[in-house]
């Protein structure tokens, strides 16, 4: 820098410069002095910025107006811009697994997610779903209502899952649980969530959780009634009946009492029942 500053400040190369080129160096100027030594200038160094700015200035501020960019007018008319059109999102459909006791679309009822998106509600009991899930696609399910004696099929993707009824019943056809299967295969989401719903399906499974924090806890913080499992019916009944002997006496049977009546002959009694019979024959 200190050597651009010097070749600046040397007259011979500004008299060499062509008309019109750095005006501001080809001006004469009084406060201009010979160059300093360069042990004077390294006892008494100039601030940085000061270096960097004066011939930067002149520098710059010599270019011609011409080779300065200038903004451009747009040729030709302008359009107004267009307004951007809203994007509007599908409704999500929330699927609520009840019986019709409930209502619970009014409880949805201008309710929004995020407050922009809408939310749609399906509700219908396990009994009138029908459904089929793939990896790829989710989980699309059918629910088969009957409307004025006629029957009715709605298909629709479902976003979210609320569950309040039980899939699992010891009536006869009231068995959902592959219904719940097709739900989770499909990935949705649910409340309660569908891993939760499938264990309640089994009360002697969701006991042996409760076992568990009962072993945790203690007995004082987490009582439990006591309780046994058995896997089929043949063990309970072999333990009902070492139960039995453990309450009866175990002594001999007393002997019955002797009737005072000989004792009676049954196949006498059936031959001549039947001579009698057939004396009587017409």
């Amino acid at each position: 820098m200190n050597f651009l500053r010097r070749r600046l400040s040397d007259s011979s190369f500004v008299a060499n410069l062509p008309n019109g080129y750095m005006p501001d160096l080809q001006r004469p100027d009084s406060s201009t002095s010979s160059p300093a030594s360069p042990a004077t200038e390294r006892r008494h160094p100039q601030p940085l910025a000061a270096s960097f700015s004066s011939p930067g200035s002149s520098l710059f501020s010599s270019f011609p107006s011409s080779m300065r960019p200038s903004p451009q007018a747009p040729s030709g008319p302008t359009e107004p811009p267009v307004p951007s059109t809203p994007v509007v999102q599908r409704p999500r459909i929330l699927l609520v697994i009840d019986d019709a006791h409930t209502d619970w679309a009014k409880y949805f009822h201008g309710k929004k997610v995020d407050g922009e998106v809408e939310i749609r509600v399906e509700q219908a009991e396990f009994s009138e779903l029908n459904l089929a899930a793939c990896v790829t696609g989710g989980c699309m399910v059918d629910v088969h209502v009957v409307r004025n004696g006629t029957k009715v099929v709605r298909s629709f993707k479902p976003d979210f899952l609320l569950v309040r009824q039980h899939a699992y019943s010891m009536a006869l056809g009231e068995d959902y649980r592959s219904l719940v299967i097709g739900l989770q295969y499909g990935g949705l989401p649910a409340v309660n969530s569908l891993y939760s719903v499938y264990n309640f399906c089994s009360k002697p499974w969701v006991f042996s959780q409760l076992i568990k924090i009962f072993h945790t806890l203690g007995p004082e913080k987490f009582p439990l009634v006591e309780q046994t499992f058995f896997p089929n019916h043949k063990p309970m009944q072999a333990e009902q009946f070492l139960l039995s002997l453990q309450n009866k006496d175990l002594s001999p049977p007393r002997p019955l009492p002797q009737s005072p009546y000989p004792p009676r002959d049954w196949e006498r009694d059936t031959e001549l029942s039947a001579e009698t019979q057939l004396l009587r024959a017409p």
